[in-house]
């Protein structure tokens, strides 16, 4: 009888390499990369660069000044920062635009035009501030003076955002991130009364005198910030193109989840500035204030006074966190005038996009810095060219607001994935809070 062909596949040999049967071990690079911190969205960086260099002076003249009574405004402002820019990020990713090409649309051109200028002329004197801190405590803690560590911060971050793609440039701004821990660990090197700490957050005790009312008007500006608006939406957008995504309004499948991320990001992100914000107030508080040292100009100075009081851990921690915010803060602040500008223009734009394909793009990033670095060397005074962009800023924020909270409750623009009524409540107490504080701005 005749043998039949076995039908069946022939059986695979087993592997003679022993190592095929092991699962191959990730290399550190690609553990650093899947860390849970690299797959945090914009709402992180959004809350840290709202701490940049000014907004710590903010704080620490805050502390400095009042003590433990000014705490009770970071837990107010918390949920009115948070509500306004997850408005913001989700204009940008239900929409696919960022808020100037949204507010184009739906609003009069003078509208765009008048914000995009204010915002540019603040951000640029803001990160001529933040330049100025950093090459000051660059001074107080490495040999180079302050005149040659400025235009390094300067080249350096421009260098950056140019040339580096956006994927990899935002992976480190991450881990930046980290930086803002310093202002915690300063906690570790003086004795903090917490019982007085929490009665003196719910309850302060001060006079609501000119010198108070014009320090809250000052952490209220400092924490809710036009650029940051600006920012976050277009990041959404950088994030889109990152992942191949469409905007929500033709992606209806994933909208429930991305509408999700974003809120848990917004909302994580800017608890962890609110916190350290709180954080830095009641580091100055238990140092400076307690030895009677009341006034602090720029943040530099706020560490100088520390290393006296608590030490050199103390003062080297604070040095080193205003640094890594400010490498943090300064691309924030030039990126946001860039994607207003570009928008408002119709430029190609985007961080990805190499300098030849968006050259109006990075030409403004480039001009805003390159401005804020001849402040440096100019008559003007940093500490004076901060002062006008919170006039600015204040100016600005108010009228932005508003038009933020019309946007994104327009089914006209967000089609079905309008904000919800909770947060608008909040957008609209952010709002009266705001412009009440920028009426005080103009009262002697």
């Amino acid at each position: 009888m005749q043998n039949l062909e076995d039908p069946r596949p022939p059986m695979s040999s087993p592997p003679t390499d022993p190592s095929e049967l092991k699962t191959p071990i990730p290399t550190f690079w690609e553990q650093f990369r899947e860390h849970p911190l690299s797959r945090v969205g914009p709402g992180l960086i959004t809350g840290v660069a709202d701490d940049d260099p000014s907004g710590i002076a903010t704080y620490s003249q805050a502390g400095a000044q009042f003590g433990f009574n000014m705490l009770w405004t970071m837990p107010l402002v918390f949920p009115l920062m948070a509500a306004i820019q997850s408005m913001c990020a989700r204009i940008g990713r239900v929409t696919g635009q960022g808020l100037a090409a949204n507010i184009k649309t739906a609003f009069p051109p003078v509208v765009l035009r008048i914000v995009v200028a204010l915002l540019l002329i603040a951000n640029t004197l803001n990160i001529a501030a933040d330049i100025a801190a950093m090459g000051e405590v660059a001074e107080l803690v490495t040999p180079l003076n302050r005149n040659v560590a400025t235009p390094c911060f300067v080249i350096g971050t421009l260098l950056l955002q140019i040339f580096i793609p956006y994927h990899r440039y935002v992976f480190f701004l991450k881990w930046l991130t980290l930086s803002l821990l310093a202002y915690v660990a300063v906690l570790f090197a003086v004795h903090v009364p917490w019982g007085e700490v929490w009665r003196r957050t719910v309850w302060p005790t001060f006079n609501l005198n000119a010198d108070a009312a014009a320090m809250i008007v000052g952490i209220f500006g400092t924490t809710i910030s036009p650029y940051l608006f600006f920012w976050q939406a277009s990041e959404e957008i950088e994030d889109m193109k990152l992942t191949n995504s469409q905007p929500l309004l033709n992606d209806t499948q994933s909208a429930g989840k991305e509408l999700l991320r974003i809120q848990w990001d917004t909302w994580s992100g800017m608890l962890y500035s609110d916190l350290t914000a709180y954080f830095i107030i009641l580091a100055t508080a238990v140092t400076l204030y307690a030895q009677g040292i009341t006034n602090i100009e720029t943040a530099a100075q706020a560490a100088s006074a520390l290393k006296p009081i608590a030490g050199d851990f103390a003062f080297i921690v604070f040095a080193l966190g205003i640094l890594g915010v400010g490498l943090i803060g300064v691309p924030v602040l030039a990126g946001s005038a860039a994607y207003a500008v570009a928008e408002a223009m119709n430029w190609d734009w985007g961080l990805d996009k190499r300098a030849s394909d968006a050259r109006g793009f990075y030409g403004v990033i480039a001009l805003s810095v390159l401005a804020a670095l001849a402040i440096q060397y100019s008559p003007i005074s940093p500490m004076k060219a901060l002062f006008w962009a919170a006039i600015i800023n204040g100016i600005v924020a108010v009228p932005l607001m508003i038009v933020v909270i019309l946007l994104v409750s327009k089914r006209s623009v967000m089609g079905a994935y309008t904000a919800g009524y909770c947060t608008r409540i909040l957008g609209w107490i952010g709002v009266a809070i705001m412009g009440l504080s920028a009426i005080r701005m103009f009262l002697p």
